[in-house]
């Protein structure tokens, strides 16, 4: 089911991106070099382990936006909150972003949650589900791409997962339609598939189904097509992507705003 996402970039970074290392792993940073940051993007990358240091289009929206990024090396941990050997042996993928990453993100720009903002694409858009799920009030603004969200049915076809999961059964009940909290979602989320993405559409549609019928809260595009389950698309659904976190931060710093006014 898994095509191959890799698409040619230039081969030069772009300005504004920097490489640390957080606890032994390796983490790209966008930085807009601007007085005024009104939040941070946590990025998780898919299966194919792209980045964003290379793609113009998501470069242009952060340095516009004065937005700064986070971009952890996540290997193929798929983003579940089970150990994965190709990310560590001794601590989950969601319990290092939550509890290592995090906090160095506070450390190095006085910000941290609610003003981080989560987005994914494919295994990196279901695991910012999982994480922004899992603690609502800490992620409130969300948006996964094409998120990959039936994981459970690549079980057996070699990938991590299958070390990961003693069975597909196992696996599917790690995932984010499984685990909806009808009292506990972040309120600002958007989700988006190509119509044409035979891998991900689907499982897509039925998770927004089973959000509308739980009265749960969400933005969603199901409509737009721009080349399938690929680069082409996800930088395609960029400008509407980011004008959902923009709007998003607006909302969690006007009420923290109206919050601290009483």
């Amino acid at each position: 089911m898994l095509r191959t996402l890799r698409r040619l970039f230039p081969q030069s970074r772009r300005s504004g991106w920097s490489t640390h290392q957080v606890d032994g792993r390796t983490v790209d940073v966008f930085d807009p070099g601007t007085d005024d940051r009104p939040g941070v993007v946590l990025f998780l990358q898919g299966h194919a382990q792209i980045g964003l240091t290379d793609n113009r289009v998501y470069c242009q929206q952060l340095q516009d936006h004065g937005l700064v990024a986070v971009c952890p090396h996540g290997g193929r941990s798929w983003w579940l909150d089970r150990i994965c050997p190709d990310f560590s042996a001794h601590i989950t993928p969601l319990s290092w972003l939550r509890t290592v990453l995090v906090p160095w993100i506070t450390g190095q720009w006085n910000i941290g949650p609610p003003r981080i903002a989560l987005l994914g694409v494919s295994t990196g858009g279901q695991g910012a589900l999982q994480l922004a799920y899992r603690h609502a009030r800490e992620f409130p603004v969300v948006a996964a791409i094409s998120p990959a969200v039936d994981f459970h049915q690549l079980y057996g076809r070699g990938l991590p997962i299958d070390q990961m999961y003693a069975s597909q059964e196992e696996a599917r009940q790690d995932t984010i339609v499984l685990n909806l909290h009808p009292l506990s979602w972040p309120r600002c989320q958007f989700l988006c598939c190509d119509p044409s993405d035979t891998d991900w559409f689907d499982g897509c549609t039925r998770l927004g189904m089973k959000l509308s019928s739980s009265g749960i809260l969400y933005e969603r595009d199901f409509e737009t097509s721009a080349g399938g389950h690929s680069w082409e698309y996800f930088n395609a659904m960029a400008p509407r992507v980011f004008d959902h976190i923009v709007r998003g931060l607006r909302s969690v710093d006007e009420d923290a705003s109206s919050t601290q006014s009483v």
